[in-house]
């Protein structure tokens, strides 16, 4: 038995009697040895993929529970960590608060100055840490699905966002979004972030617009929230969902670097995805998906 030029096996044929195998059934057996050949190797090559498929599953099963075990520590080390530093932050801000209001006439500009720096750090950390516990929870909370207007959950987002900023006019439009199914509690987090988001980088405009709506496509409902802020440029889009990553620096906007990390984990864990379009100057869009059905984990 051969294939090409390996030889892979022998058949062998006993006969007592002198040259008696005719050439015919010598040829014959050839033809016969080439696809026994052929089968072997073919059959060696299949039992090669299974065994690499076997030890890729078992890698793989490895490196996910690996990759879950880590995201639990590292959950559970963030909201260790960040409810711990809530105390003190909270005593640092309310003593700098008392003697403002106490002390403020005993004290120079410069003393003043300071405690005016040190409450706005605390307050921005504050803001921080009561995010990062906000991104801790996500992942833990149990989801309670349920059939979701959707706009009247963004009119309500933007109510309180705009009752933030009454200062300020903005067109807020909404485009016959589709009920879509998820936890309300979450999509109603996702929606303000992403709101929030736009309502801050439309801050120099003169006439700011905010749109959101959304259409069902397949088997999944399509949403989007656009303005027509400051945009970003998209060699960085892959940087928008990661936590603390920013694209902006605090100078120009405030904020902790988190929302949009939030927003990335509330939709994946409805089984959906989220992703982002803009150009500088020319605002952006954000696109998120949830399931008509329920879904998610």
């Amino acid at each position: 038995m051969r294939f090409n030029d390996p030889i892979l096996g022998l058949i062998h044929i006993a006969d007592p009697r002198e040259n008696m195998v005719p050439l015919r059934k010598v040829e014959a057996l050839e033809k016969v040895g080439m696809q026994l050949g052929t089968t072997v190797l073919q059959m060696k090559a299949e039992d090669e993929v299974r065994k690499l498929n076997a030890e890729l599953e078992t890698r793989v099963r490895d490196r996910t529970a690996q990759l879950e075990a880590a995201n639990r520590e590292l959950e559970a080390f963030s909201y260790s960590v960040s409810h711990d530093l809530r105390a003190p932050l909270r005593a640092i801000d309310g003593f700098s608060k008392v003697l403002m209001d106490k002390y403020s006439v005993q004290l120079d500009n410069d003393a003043q100055r300071y405690l005016d720096i040190i409450r706005s750090n605390t307050q921005q950390m504050g803001r921080l840490i009561d995010d990062l516990l906000s991104f801790s929870r996500i992942g833990k909370q149990e989801m309670r699905l349920s059939r979701i207007n959707m706009e009247r959950l963004a009119r309500e987002a933007f109510e309180q966002i705009q009752s933030q900023h009454p200062d300020r006019l903005i067109d807020f439009k909404v485009e016959s979004p589709p009920p879509a199914s998820g936890d309300t509690n979450m999509i109603k987090i996702a929606l303000t972030n992403l709101l929030s988001n736009a309502v801050k980088f439309t801050g120099p405009r003169n006439e700011p617009i905010i749109e959101f709506g959304g259409s069902a496509e397949n088997n999944e409902n399509v949403y989007y929230v656009k303005d027509n802020g400051v945009g970003f440029d998209m060699k960085y889009a892959g940087k928008l969902f990661g936590v603390f990553q920013r694209l902006h620096g605090r100078d120009e906007f405030e904020g902790t670097g988190v929302g949009l990390a939030l927003v990335q984990r509330i939709i994946i864990r409805h089984g959906g995805r989220v992703r982002a379009e803009g150009a500088v100057n020319e605002g952006a869009v954000f696109h998120f998906t949830l399931p008509i059905k329920g879904g998610g984990s």
